[in-house]
């Protein structure tokens, strides 16, 4: 019976309506994928980093502003897709020197109520463009 219920829910996955979200609010994708995708009510967000979408200029002032403007591309992805941050369930941290997680946090704290979403951060060798921080994020709605 499990391996039943397993196929259909696989079949039901494969055949879900999948919608592209992209916005001029947050910056062009740097390569081959889009802003978001939208599966059912789940969203899954690519990473973004601290491009400003108005001046395609990097934010790298200090990791408070590289992080706010990481979180102002979130949102504005979200926002177009109809959900904000109270949706989101997961999200995943990629940086370049965990000395900066504490300051992370503290800004990525402030763009959610109510409750965090799971998480993960990782510290990593190399992102895009030689930013500092890179988040993703799912929702669902």
């Amino acid at each position: 019976m499990q391996h039943v219920i397993a196929n259909a829910k696989t079949l039901f996955l494969r055949y879900m309506e999948k919608l592209v979200i992209n916005t001029n609010s947050a910056p062009a994708p740097i390569g081959p994928y889009n802003q978001a995708v939208k599966a059912g009510s789940m969203l899954f967000v690519s990473g973004q980093i601290a491009l400003n979408a108005e001046t395609g200029q990097l934010v790298k002032d200090d990791i408070i502003a590289e992080t706010h403007q990481v979180m102002q591309n979130l949102r504005n992805i979200l926002t177009e897709a109809g959900m904000d941050f109270s949706d989101v369930v997961k999200s995943t941290i990629f940086i370049m020197d965990m000395n900066d997680f504490s300051q992370i946090n503290e800004v990525y704290g402030k763009y959610f109520t109510g409750y965090f979403p799971a998480r993960e951060t990782v510290q990593v060798a190399a992102l895009p463009k030689g930013v500092n921080v890179e988040i993703s994020v799912i929702a669902i709605k």
